[in-house]
């Protein structure tokens, strides 16, 4: 089997709806930070850019560029319990179950198991859609969402993207 190579995919699709060329952020220095304590140990959350929206809140424009909006997600939420906006990816696994781009059911199964130390207060949904303003998020919405991470006492946070 070979490996899906996601990033010329995605170029594709892009192009077929009509949009310039994404220019990618390729980081070459970004550090890796080794946990300091056991899995067992650690408290998680996580975040989908997959257009995942909780039925309180409105939907995601699934043709969105920029767009900076994070939502809050109760942890305690069923997977029934979201809707699935997102032009970008075929949505059809994810609208049957979001845990394919929101594992929201496995990430309280590894708490239940023990596997992790516990799942944080908050998880998170957002940076849905084409985000052209690298700008804002490295100076601004990248240091807020860190900043309620420390808040909440993350020890780990996994990044689902779409």
């Amino acid at each position: 089997m070979e490996p899906v190579n996601y990033v010329d995919l995605l170029n594709q699709r892009y192009h077929q709806q009509g949009f310039p060329p994404y220019q990618w952020t390729i980081n070459q220095d970004a550090p890796l930070t080794a946990p300091t304590k056991p899995l067992s140990e650690c408290r998680v959350s996580m975040l989908t850019s997959g257009g995942v929206a909780h039925c309180s809140m409105p939907e995601w424009d699934a043709f969105a560029t920029n767009d900076f909006r994070l939502d809050e997600v109760d942890p305690t939420s069923t997977s029934g319990d979201f809707t699935v906006n997102d032009s970008y990816y075929d949505t059809t696994d994810a609208s049957v179950d979001v845990n394919c781009v929101f594992p929201i059911d496995r990430l309280r199964e590894l708490d239940e198991q023990g596997v992790v130390g516990s799942v944080a207060d908050r998880l998170w949904s957002g940076f849905m859609g084409r985000i052209y303003s690298r700008t804002k998020i490295l100076e601004e919405s990248a240091p807020a969402l860190a900043q309620e991470l420390h808040d909440d006492e993350v020890d780990l946070f996994l990044l689902v993207p779409a």
